[in-house]
């Protein structure tokens, strides 16, 4: 064997042993949601598997019968001579139906029960992986794939491992049965079936690699639909005329990938198609062989029928067997996604032993020559950066866009960790740390926050998920945030569905969601409070009353705002002023106004272009 003809064969053997390693973790998962329904299911096959085999021999025995008392009357002899066999297949056919009723429903608990535990596993996994994948197209596919009919994949898996398992059993059992009419007529079965597995498997790839190629072209699909059926896209797509853009998109995608479908499928008709007249054409040389045995006188009626059926059905069991193991390839290379999806391992987390998060910081965040850049980029966003947070201070930064603000929020919430360098939390580096006990020391107000579909008194109840739901606690952190009056005026007071996604629902405004937001804050009672442009959606009278509400939620707790707004940058206790990853000033506003440097540059210039405090300009 050449160099290359190597290659080719170690490739094959790495593909089956795959596919083999998948089939048993499809079991173990199968076993693991439904163990006793797997157990009934087992015995239903093997019981399914020997009923064909008796009801042919049955089937000669009635015949060879009728050939015996064939014009000898009717009397209680001939009768019972022909009754037994015949009650006896009446009884076959009737367990045949029990069993194939009792099928429908075991398979029905086993998709269910199979269905909600890999949807769980992907669930679990989805939220275990770092936040960083999702910033990324090759996570996105790879979830896609995952998601993609995974549990449907796994049953459709099992069903053609246990259809190949009771079609084993049936074919031995016919083998057994013809073997005694020569070797040859069980080894013709097969091939005879051979033309159609090699089809099955040859196009199965061929199926399978389409799919990995077009997972990013049916994801786009999704988005097109995204763009043209969503709310939060609605005003747009009307407003500029966007729906004939987007449909045409959306269509001319989908033609192309329907095109190659039918390419595919006109493939598949034509193998089978081939395969079918050489089966055909093996099956009528077989009974052409057993017709002239049957005329020579060697052999009855009762074994012609015996043969017709057996050869028949064993003919169609051998193709549905390599049917089956066909299936088991393809749905074990689409199950395959799955289990990578699976064995994704998260780079954030938990220390071999970690260190108790402090209940109160008492020195503050320091983040010391710490260098990182994004996964799959050269140039780094921060490079030896240094910056000091105290304890109990309200620390607003500043800067334009691209100078790494919004990456300073990723680091603290360990969504990424620092390249190198470290960020310490009252001296300690935050690594140290258990990553969720961390992380419930932090609120995070974003620019855009969530809008839960749910109950008013739920949203409130979200920013702590751990403690127990005490209305009086959420009306307190409503009150303080300013959105109770608001709450209180809805038709079910803070049993009010909010949010125009399900019935009965009642929108807010982009405003009252913030505040809602803050209300989260408060009943959070975080030790460290983030803030990225939090007031972006508020009118100037509103930024004023939250503002206030805010350094009250602020009072004693280290608060950390993102802003383009002076107005909001003005109550911190300290100023950092950003520009291409670096600190270029610190102060507080006066002191920053003293140096008359970039944030003062950037004060005086809104203060000359607008009398409004609010205006946005420059750095800011």
């Amino acid at each position: 064997m050449n160099l290359q003809g190597f290659d080719i064969l170690k490739s094959k053997l790495r593909s089956a042993n795959t596919l083999l390693s998948d089939l048993i973790k499809t079991l173990s998962l199968v076993w693991a949601a439904s163990g006793y329904w797997t157990i009934a299911w087992m015995v239903m096959l093997l019981v399914q598997g020997l009923l064909p085999a008796i009801s042919i021999t049955l089937t000669r025995q009635v015949v060879d019968n009728l050939v015996v008392v064939a014009g000898s009357g009717i009397s209680a002899a001939s009768i019972q001579k022909i009754l037994m066999p015949v009650a006896l297949m009446a009884g076959i056919m009737l367990v045949g139906e029990f069993l194939n009723s009792s099928g429908e429903w075991i398979r029905t608990a086993q998709s269910e029960l199979v269905g909600d535990y890999i949807t769980d596993l992907i669930h679990k996994q989805s939220v275990t992986v770092d936040y960083g994948f999702y910033e990324y197209s090759e996570y996105n596919d790879k979830l896609n794939r995952a998601r993609e009919g995974a549990s449907g994949r796994s049953l459709a898996l099992l069903e053609s491992a246990g259809t190949l398992l009771q079609n084993s059993i049936t074919l031995f059992a016919m083998a057994a049965i013809l073997l005694p009419y020569g070797l040859w007529l069980p080894t013709i079965l097969i091939i005879s079936a051979l033309p159609a597995f090699y089809v099955l498997m040859y196009l199965s790839k061929i199926q399978y690699q389409w799919s990995q190629r077009t997972t990013t072209d049916r994801r786009w699909l999704m988005y097109y639909d995204y763009l043209l059926t969503n709310s939060s896209t609605a005003a747009e797509v009307r407003l500029f005329d966007f729906a004939n853009y987007f449909q045409s998109s959306y269509r001319s995608l989908r033609r192309r990938l329907v095109k190659e479908q039918f390419q595919l499928l006109k493939l598949q008709t034509l193998g089978r198609f081939v395969a079918a007249i050489v089966a055909l054409i093996i099956t009528g040389g077989a009974l052409a062989w057993m017709g002239r045995q049957v005329l020579l006188g060697i052999l009855t009626l009762g074994d012609l029928a015996l043969f017709y059926q057996a050869f028949n059905q064993g003919q169609g069991i051998v193709k549905e067997l390599l049917s089956n193991l066909g299936k088991i390839y393809r749905n074990g290379l689409f199950i395959g996604n799955l289990f990578e999806f699976l064995q994704i391992q998260p780079k954030i987390v938990d220390p071999a032993k970690p260190i108790a998060v402090p209940v109160k910081p008492q020195q503050g965040i320091r983040f010391r020559q710490v260098t990182f850049r994004y996964p799959g980029s050269t140039e780094p966003v921060l490079e030896n950066f240094n910056l000091t947070i105290p304890a109990g201070k309200i620390v607003a930064i500043v800067g334009d866009n691209g100078a790494g603000k919004s990456t300073l929020i990723k680091l603290l919430c360990r969504f990424y960790d620092p390249e190198s360098g470290r960020i310490e939390l009252d001296g300690i580096d935050v690594r140290d740390f258990a990553v969720q006990e961390f992380r419930r020391l932090i609120t995070v107000l974003f620019q855009s926050p969530i809008h839960y579909h749910t109950s008013a008194g739920e949203n409130i109840a979200l920013g702590d998920i751990s403690a127990e739901f005490n209305q009086a606690e959420i009306e307190a952190a409503a009150k303080a945030s300013g959105i109770h009056d608001k709450i209180m005026r809805l038709p079910l007071g803070y049993q009010s569905m909010l949010g125009k996604l399900f019935p009965e629902g009642t929108d807010l405004s982009g405003g009252q969601w913030q505040r809602l937001a803050l209300a989260r804050a408060f009943f959070r009672r975080a030790q460290i409070v983030i803030l990225d442009e939090p007031t972006s959606a508020m009118d100037p009278w509103a930024e004023y009353d939250w503002l206030e509400r805010f350094r009250t939620l602020a009072r004693g707790r280290m608060a950390i705002v993102i802003t383009h707004r002076f107005t909001l940058a003005m109550q911190a206790d300290i100023i950092h002023v950003m520009r291409d990853g670096q600190v270029v000033e610190s102060g507080s506003h006066d002191q920053l106004l003293a140096l008359d440097g970039l944030y003062a540059q950037s004060w005086k210039a809104q203060m000359e272009s607008s009398a409004s405090p609010v205006m946005e300009s420059g750095i800011v």
